[in-house]
């Protein structure tokens, strides 16, 4: 006899059966009316040309320009900036909590204390590490934030995040969102220029810089860590003068003539509209990059005559020379990993400040005194800091620590941003943003406000869909931090 209960699943079964066939004609007459009555995606016929001339901004802007100090590794908040008397209270003692490690193999739960003391300094009274001393002369001049966060424990994604919006690799970075949305300055200097390190490029590489899907015209220029800076600025002999004007007047007019029947390829505007720069640039960027020119007060300032500072304040000085004449954002880095102290963070902390601390301090000072600092923006920090507790815990010379992308600090002056301030707070610990958490996503919210820009409607088309730098992020601009 057949169970009934397998006689009722077997009539439900057919049931349905019966009626999704018998339904089938239906649904797809319902599809092919729905259908019918959509507008069709229509493909982007239209023919797009991209040139660098100064646009417009939205809004009125506040800042015109920016240069970024990028610290590729991570800085210690919890030594530099996010002063924590809990950690030193309970140096090696177990962690309480739960911490989240990159590195499991060589982690610790045991807490290390910030062997640094902290002072408050300036009129605000900001504390900062004894490692700071060159920020510490400006610390009225510069802004705090210690409630960074972008959540993606790795270097990789998150200095995608901080340089590009998203995790994901491919995306246009900050510097080719800028100009492409604002043009540039000058049309005699790359708008957007990357000055790397001598001793090598920070992770990622040439992903730090990249246009993503934008136009090329928009990707970053590099600038050499050492002399030439820039190949070929000075023409051969037997092309200087008369000669090389001919020569360029003809490359220019069959330029021309290859573009008029290609007007759909932007690769091809791009490499015309950069040999018609470079061509340019013969002249104003070998002036720009000559820092011989500049008094020796400045180079003792930017600790040009100290072989520890001297490579690091050279590039300072250089990005302020750029933006002086038109250049719209500069971006500096470190080299691969210079501040990710997984080990020996006693000894490769207090280096790692000591390259960069006061030509970092000087180039704020300099741009103050120039009259500069109002519009131009001004970036100090890396893809995030790291946690409270021991990394490598076999001896004190050997004690480092691992990443932490859930709550870290960074600074930024001028262009807006309010002076003389912290903003936001860690946990006692200075693992977890708590308080007025700044994600990736409203700090470039908030920058392209000051530029007069506003994220939803800076957009480009591909694909068929409008591609921003939020993406649909959520980010809101954070008034707390403008002046």
């Amino acid at each position: 006899m057949t169970n009934s209960i397998d006689h009722l699943d077997s009539t439900r079964r057919h049931f349905l059966a019966k009626l999704a066939i018998g339904s089938a004609p239906a649904a797809l007459a319902w599809c092919t009316q729905m259908a019918a009555r959509a507008e069709p995606v229509k493909p982007d016929l239209g023919i797009r040309s991209f040139d660098l001339k100064a646009r417009k901004p939205l809004s009125t802007p506040k800042a015109s320009a920016m240069i970024s100090m990028f610290m590729q590794g991570g800085p210690s908040q919890v030594d530099l900036f996010d002063p924590k008397p809990e950690l030193n209270r309970r140096h090696l003692q177990d962690f309480p909590g739960k911490i989240k490690y990159d590195d499991a193999a060589g982690a610790s739960s045991r807490i290390l204390g910030s062997p640094w003391k902290f002072t408050q300094h300036g009129e605000s009274g900001t504390p900062l590490s004894e490692l700071l001393p060159g920020l510490s002369e400006v610390v009225d001049d510069i802004l705090v934030i210690r409630s960074m966060h972008t959540g993606v424990n790795n270097h990789g994604q998150s200095i995608h995040a901080m340089n590009s919006g998203r995790t994901q690799q491919g995306r246009p970075s900050l510097g080719s969102w800028l100009t492409y949305g604002l043009g540039a300055q000058t049309q005699d200097l790359p708008a957007y220029v990357a000055m790397t390190d001598p001793k090598g490029l920070p992770v990622e590489g040439v992903l730090n810089w990249s246009n993503g899907w934008l136009p090329s015209l928009f990707q970053g220029t590099v600038v050499r860590p050492v002399e030439p800076r820039i190949l070929n600025l000075q023409p051969p002999e037997t092309l200087q003068g008369k000669r090389q004007e001919s020569f360029l007047g003809l490359l220019r007019d069959l330029n021309r003539n290859h573009k008029s029947t290609r007007n759909r390829e932007l690769e091809l505007d791009a490499r015309i509209a950069n040999l018609e720069l470079a061509a340019r640039m013969q002249t104003a960027a070998r002036e720009a990059l000559d820092i011989a020119q500049e008094t020796a007060a400045t180079h003792e300032m930017y600790g040009l005559n100290n072989p520890v500072t001297e490579e690091f304040g050279a590039r300072c000085l250089i990005a302020r020379r750029l933006v002086e004449r038109g250049v719209r954002f500069v971006q500096l880095y470190t080299k691969n990993q210079y501040w990710d102290h997984h080990s020996s963070i006693i000894s490769s902390l207090p280096n790692s400040c000591n390259k960069v601390d006061v030509p970092a301090a000087a180039l704020v000072k300099d741009l103050k005194q120039r009259g500069m600092l109002d519009t131009t923006v001004v970036h100090w920090g890396g893809e995030m800091g790291r946690l409270p507790v021991i990394q490598n815990d076999d001896g004190i010379d050997r004690f480092g620590r691992d990443h932490n992308t859930y709550g870290f600090s960074m600074w930024v002056a001028g262009g807006g941003f309010k002076a003389g301030a912290t903003y936001g707070a860690t946990d006692e610990f200075g693992h977890h943003a708590v308080e007025n958490i700044v994600n990736h996503f409203d700090y470039h919210r908030t920058l392209l406000h000051l530029f007069g820009l506003d994220a939803e409607s800076l957009t480009y088309k591909l694909n068929g869909r409008e591609q921003s730098l939020l993406d649909g992020q959520p980010g809101e601009i954070v008034h707390d931090l403008l002046s």
